[in-house]
């Protein structure tokens, strides 16, 4: 227990960049995967073949290559950047990935009958996409986007390695000053708990709301 009282400042500061890793990488997953699964199911091939090769390679690809590529590759070509916003860039990309696959398997649950009766009413594709198709295809997604923000959650630790202030990190400074490693990761445990908890009961409750009755 002595050792969270006597850390409290450096177990909070750790707890809150973990928040905030999750909140802002959480927010441009979703602008992200939004944007692509609109493009992947457009009807203009560039932006398909767009949005299938930005799935392809961020899906395939292991999270700590794509850290290393955004924190020491990017400032190569000129782009100086906190390493807090490089983390953010990093894990928002990746899960931007899975967020647009999730919303493209909800879109393809909306009978495509649907999408041809608005369109022949004179909607847009952005308009029958806004308005029709996603309505329906959100009630379909929240559990698996809920998952992978979760995951997004836990994998925010691996920006502890990269000179970004987050939980796991903390425990570097702890095992220097002596406390039990046990103790140290059982705290870091259970604020990653607290975290993917809460990301757990919003969509829970989102469910609820508006998920597909069952």
């Amino acid at each position: 227990m002595n050792v969270l009282t006597d850390n409290w400042a450096l177990y909070g500061a750790g707890f809150l960049g973990t928040v905030e890793l999750t909140a802002y990488a959480s927010l441009l997953a979703l602008v992200l995967g939004f944007v692509m699964a609109a493009f992947r199911a457009a009807p203009v091939g560039s932006l398909r073949v767009l949005g299938a090769v930005w799935v392809a390679v961020l899906r395939n690809t292991p999270l700590t290559l794509l850290f290393f590529a955004v924190l020491l590759g990017l400032p190569r070509f000129g782009l100086v950047l906190p390493f807090t916003l490089f983390a953010v860039l990093a894990l928002g990309c990746y899960t931007s990935a899975f967020v647009c696959e999730a919303l493209r398997s909800g879109i393809n649950t909306v009978p495509r009958g649907q999408g041809e009766a608005a369109r022949s009413l004179g909607m847009t594709f952005g308009q029958t996409l806004g308005a029709v198709v996603l309505p329906q295809a959100f009630r379909s997604v929240i559990p698996p986007i809920g998952s992978t923000l979760i995951a997004l959650a836990k994998n925010s630790a691996i920006a502890g390695a990269f000179s970004v202030t987050e939980l796991l990190g903390t425990y570097k400074t702890l095992n220097e000053l002596g406390y039990s490693i046990i103790w140290t990761f059982v705290w870091i445990a259970l604020g990653y708990l607290i975290v993917t908890l809460t990301i757990s009961a919003v969509f829970t409750a989102l469910e609820k709301r508006w998920g597909v009755a069952r």
